[in-house]
């Protein structure tokens, strides 16, 4: 089973604009996750006020639940995922996809081992892991973290 986590790793990044399409993208506002929850056909599961940032948390029609994590200033700088599908990451990450992207595939070659992949390039942190039917990860803005909230709170 563990032989299986590093294709489907490659695979994830190789093919990440032909999934199921998810959420509003690191840095989006409030607006853009609305939309995007309605034109996936997410159903809400909860909204969250918390000290210092909002959660907004929906289900995808096809099982991934989804937590986006918002400033009080209303822009997304985490995103939680957990579900039976690998998510979209070109849609979670927007503009920063690129860039996640070079890097995942550079890790992916040099790699050894099983585990969650992780890419760090300071400002953006990206978690991925996971096997058939079970997939989860983050994404953190580092820079938009909100004063007083930890990174760790994207889960």
């Amino acid at each position: 089973m563990r032989r299986a986590i590093i294709p489907v790793a490659v695979a994830v990044v190789l093919v990440a604009g032909r999934v199921a399409p998810l959420s509003a993208s690191l840095g989006g506002d409030q607006t853009s996750v609305q939309s995007d929850r309605a034109r996936m056909l997410g159903a809400m599961r909860q909204v969250v006020q918390s000290e210092g940032f909002a959660l907004h948390e929906w289900q995808s029609g096809n099982g991934i639940v989804v937590r986006e994590f918002l400033s009080p200033g209303g822009t997304v700088f985490g995103i939680a995922w957990q579900g039976p599908v690998h998510p979209d990451m070109r849609q979670l990450l927007g503009p920063h996809f690129e860039r996640y992207q070079q890097e995942a595939a550079r890790l992916l070659r040099s790699r050894r081992g099983h585990g969650p992949l992780t890419v760090d390039l300071g400002d953006l942190v990206v978690q991925s892991s996971g096997h058939a039917r079970a997939f989860s990860g983050h994404a953190i803005l580092t820079r938009m973290l909100p004063p007083g909230v930890a990174a760790e709170v994207v889960r």
